[in-house]
């Protein structure tokens, strides 16, 4: 009498793959909790802290590095600086960019990007792809061009001759109203 030997492999099914499958599975939740790689939080997500970043030296830099004029906006209080970024925007009417971002007191995201690209060019950079101007805003005695749309996050953007200054995020109307004010009565800071 002789030792049984394995089924043929035809004779496999799905459960037989499950089975094989459950002591890896296992193995890669065991190693990617002993690495502290996942955590079980029944509740969702939570916000953690808000990274700090200095807007003033950021924008300082921007200025002496930029060939445009930048303005670095007072913001509300209860705003937190918490980004900010050079960017070159490529294309026919394409420049430099320098971007810094905020949370506000309400948790929402905004940012205000300056930049001497043509807002041809700036709009669609900024958003990821083509937008259409849906409106206009009159804030601090200049017109800011609105592009909006269904599920996307506003975009206002205002020429100010050799800049151009553009706000975005998921921040309130109201928000949007504080940082164009703010951006447009900004000292123009030394180069």
């Amino acid at each position: 009498m002789g030792v049984a030997s394995d089924k043929p492999r035809i004779l496999h099914n799905n459960r037989d793959m499950v089975w094989s499958l459950v002591p890896l599975v296992l193995f890669c939740v065991l190693i990617a909790g002993i690495a502290s790689q996942c955590t079980f939080s029944p509740g969702g997500p939570t916000s953690g802290p808000i990274p700090s970043f200095d807007v003033d030296a950021a924008l300082k830099y921007d200025a002496q590095d930029l060939p445009f004029p930048v303005r670095k906006p007072e913001t509300p209080e209860g705003w937190t600086p918490n980004s900010g970024s050079r960017s070159i925007v490529s294309g026919d009417g394409g420049g430099d960019s320098s971007t810094v971002g905020f949370i506000t007191e309400a948790g929402r995201y905004i940012q205000l990007t300056q930049s001497n690209a043509v807002e041809t060019v700036l709009v669609p950079f900024v958003a990821g792809g083509p937008r259409t101007a849906t409106g206009t805003e009159d804030v601090a005695g200049h017109s800011w061009i609105v592009y909006g749309g269904e599920g996307v996050e506003p975009i206002w953007v205002s020429d100010f001759g050799d800049v151009r200054l553009l706000v975005t995020g998921s921040a309130s109307p109201e928000a949007f109203e504080q940082l164009t004010t703010a951006a447009a009565d900004a000292p123009i800071l030394a180069a």
